[in-house]
């Protein structure tokens, strides 16, 4: 053979050689990855012969398979399409999946490992196979409260079983109607999808677990737990200013309105969160520091990065603080604190619960498609931010807060109510976003805590969030009987 043939059958040989190490690279490494993949429209057409599991609340079907005439076999529907659609997400022959299509796929798919056993009988019997189903911990009566409470507004409400971590409620609004992602008529999903492009917010965004926002006075919490472990007592008095300038800056910071706290310019901390006194906690978080502020919002879960549940949760934060003109800021939920909707309802759920931070979780248990459980929740611990005694105190100072403060409309007839309002700016005088965590109860007894967020409302946490929480919290209660 002569040069530069054996040259081109090198360059032949090295092609094939590489080629055939790309095919075996994407067939083998890659396989699991690409079947994964939310965009693979092959796999998903594959699972369309075959019946997808129900994800269920409460004994409902929120979103099933129902056969059909059509080249494929079964139809995603969403029977209470927008009660349920933060959660459910949708499944699209076209976007993939979302929510909890997404998170728990694998089992409404049928290819968890779990359901080896069942596949492989299903091919012996000839049985049609089929996904399994998953069942939610959402409440309905707590659900339904939470949509319709937030109407047309855009916010988020989440509500949490404090001695569990069970999620009983989680909605964000606008809402849509993901069986028209899911329909099986691609451009009917891309002209509906092409219409939530338009909308801002994204009725598609999850928001109590995917976007955070400055929590306004909703982090005085924090700096009371901080205080109060430090040694300090609901009724330690604390320097109340109509105005407070840092050490390091020339700009006064004010209180709402630009009102006094107290004529004797100091309060007591429970005073003082009641009212939500600004300068009281501005000067306390300085006089606590900027890494003691911080230890106490990571012991709540800040800072300590993003997790699931199964739906994939943003990291909240404190954010960088620059000296004690930014740490007075911080102090009172501005400048770099960002919290999710969720992460609000874990702190209210902390306190309630003696001090203990439950781990959230959404998916109660797992079936396979004759309904044996195959994968029950168990609750756990994630941390424990304060100490039971602590707890106790902040929980008396949030009960002040509903009984004598920013909070009363959050008040339940005959129920034990403890929360925090909040008020975000935005902007430079310009849009403020409102807050209300909480929890109720019979006394001693928190069953359920909330966090309510409206973006870009005109008035203050109490005047709208609060109302929000208190129909949230009434609803579930009644469902239990409590109320």
């Amino acid at each position: 053979m002569n040069a530069p043939l054996r040259k081109v059958a090198i360059s032949v040989l090295v092609l094939f050689t590489l080629l055939i190490l790309n095919a075996n690279y994407i067939q083998v490494i890659r396989s699991s990855e690409l079947r994964k993949d939310s965009g693979n429209t092959r796999v998903l057409a594959e699972e369309y012969d075959r019946e997808r599991g129900s994800i269920v609340v409460d004994g409902d079907l929120v979103a099933q398979s129902v056969p059909t005439e059509d080249t494929l076999t079964y139809l995603r529907t969403y029977p209470q399409a927008e009660l349920y659609s933060t959660v459910t997400g949708y499944y699209s022959l076209v976007y993939g999946n979302t929510g909890i299509e997404r998170a728990e796929n694998e089992i409404l798919s049928g290819s968890d490992a779990r359901l080896t056993f069942r596949r492989i009988a299903d091919l012996f019997t000839g049985r049609d196979p089929s996904g399994g189903n998953v069942e939610l911990t959402l409440d309905p009566a707590a659900q339904q409260a939470a949509v319709a409470g937030l109407g047309d507004v855009d916010g988020a409400v989440v509500a949490l079983d404090p001695e569990t971590g069970a999620v009983l409620a989680m909605a964000s609004t606008p809402t849509y109607d993901p069986a028209q992602l899911s329909s099986h008529d691609p451009q009917a999903i891309r002209d509906y999808s092409a219409s939530l492009d338009a909308a801002d917010p994204d009725p598609r965004v999850n928001t109590t677990v995917a976007e955070r926002y400055s929590p306004g006075s909703v982090f005085k919490l924090i700096v009371s737990a901080a205080a109060l472990e430090d040694g300090y007592t609901a009724e330690s008095v604390v320097p109340a200013p109509q105005s407070y300038t840092a050490s390091d800056s020339s700009r006064p910071l004010y209180n709402f309105g630009r009102e006094e706290c107290d004529p004797s310019g100091q309060q007591s901390l429970i005073d003082a969160l009641t009212i939500s006194c600004n300068t009281a906690f501005a000067g306390l978080g300085v006089d606590l520091g900027a890494d003691r502020v911080r230890e106490a919002a990571e012991a709540f879960g800040l800072d300590q990065g993003g997790f699931e549940m199964p739906l994939a949760v943003s990291e909240s934060t404190v954010g960088d603080i620059d000296g004690n003109a930014q740490l007075a800021n911080a102090s009172i939920g501005q400048q770099n604190v960002q919290i999710t909707p969720l992460q609000g309802a874990m702190i209210a759920a902390a306190i309630a619960n003696d001090g203990d931070l439950m781990t959230p979780f959404l998916v109660d248990q797992v079936q396979a498609p004759d309904l044996t459980v195959i994968d029950q929740t168990e609750p756990e611990v994630m941390s424990e931010p304060v100490s039971a005694d602590t707890a106790e105190q902040l929980q008396q100072m949030m009960v002040s807060v509903v009984e004598n403060g920013s909070g009363r409309r959050a008040q339940i007839d005959g129920v034990t109510v403890g929360g925090k309002t909040g008020t975000a700016q935005t902007t430079e005088g310009g849009d403020e976003n409102q807050w209300f965590v909480g929890f109720a109860g019979p006394e001693g007894e928190p069953q359920i805590a909330v966090a309510v967020f409206i973006e870009g409302g005109q008035g203050t946490g109490g005047d709208l969030s609060a109302p929000i929480a208190q129909q949230v919290m009434s609803a579930f209660l009644a469902a239990q009987g409590g109320n």
